[in-house]
C-alpha cells in the first residue's frame, strides 16, 4: 500500500495543489477526515481555516478531536473510520506528549500504513518522523531538544517555520547531531509531500537542505 505524507513548514491552510492531492489520495467519501490537536480557547473558530480548501474540493465531514480533552479510546476509534488524518500546530512538545507518547500513536502509524495520507502542520511535521528535532525557538527552555517521533519516515530531518524563523542554525545542528540523514527546512506556506518515505513534490515558499555542508533550495 503506498503512503503519503504531508508536511508543512507552517500552519494551515492547505496549500491549494497540495490540497487536491490529499483529497485525491484519501478514501473519500468512505469516512471523514480526523483533525487533531492541542486544544486552546477558540480552537472552534479556527477549524475553519484546516477544512476549508477540502471543503472547497467536496470533503464535508470532519471529526474534530482536541487533546489531551478527547479519551485516547475515542480518539483511536476515530482515527480507524477516517480516510485521512491532520495533524495540527502549536507547543511542539505537547504534541509529543499527547500524540507520540500515547497509544494514539500506534492508531495513525497503522492507518498510514493503510494508505491513509497524514498531514502535519509545524509541529504535527516535526512529530512525523522517527526523531523529532525541537529548535530551541520551539521550547520554554530554549534549547535543541530531540525526542522520539512517529516514525512515519525514517532517516529524515524537519525544521519548520525555516526562513521566517532563520532556523539555518538549527538544521545544522540536528544534522550534526544525527548524521546519514536527509534533512529539509520547510517554509510557511510551504508543502513537501512525501510518497512511500521519499520526498516527491513541493508547493509554496521554499524547501532547503544541506548537501555537503551547503544550503541549497530544492526547485
Amino acid at each position: 500500500m503506498d503512503k503519503h505524507l504531508f508536511l508543512f513548514g507552517g500552519g494551515p491552510p492547505f496549500t491549494m495543489n497540495m490540497a487536491k492531492l490529499f483529497a485525491n489520495k484519501t478514501s473519500h467519501p468512505k469516512g471523514p477526515i480526523s483533525i487533531l490537536f492541542v486544544e486552546r480557547d477558540g480552537w472552534e473558530d479556527y477549524m475553519p481555516v484546516y477544512t476549508g480548501e477540502l471543503e472547497k474540493l467536496g470533503i464535508s465531514e470532519f471529526y474534530y478531536l482536541p487533546l489531551p480533552t478527547t479519551p485516547i479510546e475515542q480518539v483511536i476509534d476515530c482515527l480507524s473510520k477516517s480516510s485521512g488524518i491532520m495533524i495540527g500546530g502549536g507547543d511542539t512538545n505537547l504534541y509529543a506528549d499527547y500524540i507520540v507518547e500515547t497509544d494514539i500513536s500506534n492508531a495513525i502509524k497503522d492507518r498510514y500504513e493503510q494508505g491513509i495520507p497524514v498531514a502535519g502542520f509545524s509541529a504535527g511535521a516535526l512529530i512525523s518522523p522517527e526523531l523529532c528535532a525541537i529548535s530551541p525557538k520551539d521550547n520554554e527552555q530554549n534549547e535543541f531538544q530531540h525526542r522520539r517521533g512517529l516514525g512515519l519516515i525514517s532517516n529524515v530531518l524537519i525544521a519548520v517555520h525555516f526562513s521566517e524563523w532563520k532556523e539555518e542554525h538549527h538544521l545544522r545542528n540536528a544534522a550534526s547531531h544525527f548524521t546519514n540523514r536527509e534533512n529539509y527546512g520547510i517554509d510557511e506556506r510551504t508543502c513537501a509531500y512525501f510518497s512511500n518515505g521519499k520526498l516527491e513534490a513541493i508547493e509554496g515558499e521554499g524547501v532547503y537542505r544541506l548537501e555537503n555542508g551547503m544550503l541549497k533550495r530544492i526547485n
